[in-house]
């Protein structure tokens, strides 16, 4: 199993796609005295981004140089888990441009496909197709896309879901909003009727008069 070591962009990219979710997505505030996921993955150290696969193949042109990951992916990072069956990777090239392995600039693209799973501390995505435009700030769910706030909990479905990370925005096509119990502000069945206070009686209405019979 290919195991190759890519630039940590990879994982924060994919990061984005969670940490950009909008205040009734993301993790809520825990109580006094608990440790908020995020200030845990602050204080984690850094780790090196490896993607393991059964098979890599990459391929370059003059500009840019394209990774395909097949079968078992496993995207392992900082704070981060993604797992698919199949994973491209575009980006840019710099140096000479007959090297076999050529030196990346920047991610163009990341495009995930095939039970697409991906973890974050307590969010959680899962769709069958990811895709992560890093110039554009951008990523699009497609495929069934399930966003999951664990914290809340809180889960957001549709047919697309587009993250603009810049905008701090998420468009959700055909949304289905699933949050917390409400509580119940009705009426409480188990208690009597409240008694009604004094002058607030309903007057009884006076009988019409009786018409006598022939």
């Amino acid at each position: 199993m290919n195991r190759p070591l890519l630039s940590p962009f990879v994982a924060a990219t994919f990061a984005c796609l969670l940490a950009s979710l909008p205040p009734g997505v993301r993790a809520s505030t825990p109580p006094a005295g608990t440790t908020a996921p995020a200030a845990a993955a602050a204080n984690t150290p850094a780790q090196p981004t490896v993607i393991e696969s059964r098979s890599l193949e990459m391929r370059s042109t003059d500009k840019e140089t394209i990774a395909i990951f097949d079968q078992n992916v496993v995207v392992t990072g900082t704070n981060l888990r993604l797992t698919c069956d199949h994973l491209e990777v575009v980006a840019s090239r710099i140096g000479n441009t007959t090297d076999t392995v050529a030196k990346l600039d920047q991610f163009k693209s990341l495009v995930a496909t095939g039970r697409v799973r991906i973890v974050q501390g307590d969010r959680e995505v899962t769709c069958g197709r990811a895709e992560v435009l890093p110039l554009e700030e951008k990523i699009i769910l497609t495929e069934s896309p399930v966003v999951i706030d664990h914290s809340g909990p809180y889960t957001e479905r549709g047919t697309r879901i587009i993250l603009l990370r810049g905008q701090r925005r998420v468009i959700v096509e055909n949304s289905v909003f699933q949050g917390p119990p409400i509580i119940d502000l009705g009426f409480d069945r188990k208690e009597a009727p409240p008694t009604p206070k004094p002058g607030t009686e309903a007057t009884a209405s006076p009988a019409p008069p009786t018409t006598p019979g022939p």
